[in-house]
Order: structure tokens, then C-alpha cells, then sequence
């Protein structure tokens, strides 16, 4: 048997009259652009999410770079950042003239809280939290240290959506939560796409604004702003499969936990829940192993699909060297980059495609 890694066409096929009756609504209302598909996305998703406000952008890293600079922060000003996220979430607020101060993650691979705090200095000004992999960071203890110091806190939450704590979804703990939409992710789209939710007035107009060339009304410009608008396109389809969204987010957690219940072998280090299980999406299915090479192509002899999220931390990018980080910088991140590998996790996996990787994993 084969298992891809990922497969987008499964869950497409399960909905797709939906899908190509609302293409063809688009196509056929002759308006492209920031028409009443974006406003009423905008409207679902800050409702599905209990925020007052949405504003869809081009893209994750798009929201990410206009929710930082609608904080008006000053060049130089710190950010605390987890060493161990996507590079986007870095590149958010550095494009802005940001620095970050990076903090190792937690046994669940998010932001670790208790060591937010000896990472402060006189310049910070905002917490960046990336909710990794699915789950959502310790919001409760984030937020009490950004409350002490007075500190913005931005909510990357592009890998999860509908992730939640006591109730209160992802993104609308802090003063922003940023969102993307490409294609693999929980509520992805069929091209790139992206959204912030704040509950801010003030942000939201400012974001608002900048993602249409700095203006308010057209042809007028209060500042220099940006092309990065979510197409009528993307809006209509993602209209479309937020309906499901928790339907297709309760799909993926019974595939999960199956594999955390199932694979029972001391070589491989599962994923734990650090709250409930509403506040894990399983974007991805992330383990640990001793010798990642071996077990890549045990799993390549069985046609088992990996990746790897991410096998280089920020730090030691070569985007990122002028920071001046070296190796053992951050032991923890480091040595997590060095072991992690990602299980196959799709919206329209088999159960024969499930036994099949325990199987196997549990042979290894």
C-alpha cells in the first residue's frame, strides 16, 4: 500500500458540487475583487471564531506583516518569538524592522510560558505566539506575562484553525490573530489566501487600509500600503468549507488518536495533548525518532509519505544570520529539528491507510 504524506483531492471530491456551484457564482457576478464574497467570509469567519472583526489579506505572512505594522512599533523593538516556528512567522515582523528574541519551546512544541519572561528586555514590545502543528500555545500563562509587562501579543494561527482553550478559540486570546489559508492547511483554500480577526477597532481599520494601497476611499491614499487582498475566488470556496470545518477538524483528531492510542513502539516519541483535545486541530501529526535517516527510509521502503516540519530553525537560516546565532544557541529547537518527522495526516485518509502506518510503525 501506498500513503501519501498529504493529499488535497480527497477532500475536494467530498464537496465538490458545492465548490463548483459557488465558482460559478463567482464567475458569474462579474465582480472579482472585494466583492460580497470577501465581506461575507469576513463576517462567518470573525463569527466562527467570536471576534468582532476579520479582514482577509493575500496571505499568512501578508496578515502577519500588517498586524505588526498596524502596532505602530518603533525599527529595533523586540519581539519574543518561538525558536522553533515556520519561518514566516519571523519574517512577520522583521520585514517591519523588528528583532527577535527567541524562546525555546514546550514539550508540546509551542512557545514555552515560563521562560517568556527572562527573555524581556527594555526593548520589547510583543509576544509573536505560533500555535504549532495544530495546538494551541498556554494562552492562560502567555497572557498574564504579556499583561504583566505590557506587551502586544499576535497570535500566528495558521496551522490552527478552530483550535481552542476553555473555550476561547485560537487567535482571539491576544490583540490579533493572523490566519493562512493555502491549500494544506485545515481551512485551506485552492490557491493562497489569508485573514486577521482582532477585536481591536482601531487595528482593524488600519489593516483594512493597508491591505488596499493605504486608502480608504478609492483613488485617495492616507499612506504608502500594500496589494494583498483575498480574491472573491478564494472567499467563495472558503465560505464553502468553513461550513465543514469542524466536521473535517473531528475527522482529522479520530485519525490522530488512533495513531497516539495504536502505535505502541519505544523508538518513536508520539505527541501529547497539553490541554483537551479542542485544543488540538492536527494540522500535522509531528513524532520524534533517535535516527530520523534510518526510519525515512524504513518508511520509504514501505511507501509511508514524511516530511519534515522544519528541519532548519530561523536562527540558523541563512536569512537570519546578520543576528549573529550559532549553533547550540537553542539546544531544545535544535535537537527537536534534528529528530522530529511528520506521519502522513489528510482530510480523506482510509482506515486501511491508518492500519496500515501503525502497522508498520509498530514493526519498526
Amino acid at each position: 500500500m501506498k500513503v501519501a504524506n498529504n493529499l488535497l483531492r480527497p477532500q475536494y471530491l467530498k464537496y465538490k458540487d458545492e465548490y463548483l456551484k459557488k465558482v460559478e457564482e463567482v464567475l458569474d457576478s462579474g465582480w472579482y475583487v472585494l466583492g460580497n464574497e470577501v465581506k461575507t467570509f469576513e463576517e462567518e469567519f470573525a463569527a466562527y471564531n467570536s471576534a468582532k472583526y476579520c479582514v482577509g489579506v493575500a496571505n499568512g505572512l501578508d496578515a502577519l506583516i500588517l498586524a505588526f505594522e498596524a502596532l505602530n512599533l518603533e525599527e529595533g523593538d523586540e519581539v519574543i518569538a518561538p525558536a522553533n516556528t515556520y519561518i514566516a512567522s519571523i519574517m512577520g515582523f522583521t520585514r517591519n524592522g523588528l528583532v527577535p528574541k527567541f524562546v525555546e519551546p514546550d514539550e508540546f512544541y509551542n512557545l514555552d510560558a515560563s521562560k517568556i519572561e527572562e527573555a524581556i528586555g527594555p526593548k520589547t514590545k510583543a509576544i509573536c505566539v505560533v500555535h504549532l502543528y495544530g495546538q494551541i500555545a498556554n494562552m492562560e500563562e502567555i497572557m498574564k506575562v504579556a499583561k504583566k509587562y505590557n506587551l502586544y501579543v499576535i497570535e500566528d494561527c495558521a496551522q490552527s484553525h478552530g483550535a481552542s482553550l476553555k473555550g476561547k478559540k485560537c487567535g482571539t486570546w491576544g490583540d490579533v490573530g493572523c490566519f493562512s489559508f493555502y491549500p494544506t492547511k485545515n481551512l485551506g483554500g485552492f490557491g493562497d489566501g489569508g485573514a486577521i480577526i482582532t477585536n481591536n477597532k482601531d487595528i482593524e481599520e488600519e489593516i483594512r487600509m493597508m491591505r488596499n494601497y493605504g486608502s480608504k476611499k478609492t483613488y485617495y491614499f492616507e499612506k504608502v500600503g500594500y496589494n494583498s487582498r483575498l480574491d472573491e475566488l478564494q472567499a467563495g470556496l472558503l465560505r464553502v468549507k468553513l461550513k465543514y470545518l469542524d466536521e473535517l477538524t473531528e475527522e482529522r483528531r479520530k485519525d490522530a488518536e488512533r495513531f497516539i492510542n495504536e502505535i505502541n513502539n519505544p523508538k518513536i516519541l508520539l505527541p501529547k495533548y497539553q490541554f483537551n483535545r479542542n485544543g488540538h486541530v492536527f494540522h500535522l501529526f509531528v513524532i520524534q525518532v533517535e535516527d530520523r535517516d534510518d526510519f525515512i527510509k524504513y518508511c520509504e521502503e514501505r511507501e509511508i509519505g514524511l516530511k519534515i516540519h522544519y528541519p532548519q530553525p530561523p536562527h540558523l537560516s541563512d536569512a537570519y544570520r546578520y543576528l549573529g546565532y550559532k549553533e547550540n544557541d537553542f539546544p531544545i529547537t535544535e535537537n527537536q529539528a534534528n529528530h522530529i518527522v511528520s506521519l502522513p495526516m489528510y482530510n480523506g485518509m482510509t482506515q486501511d491507510e491508518v492500519d496500515y502506518v501503525i502497522e508498520n510503525l509498530n514493526k519498526y
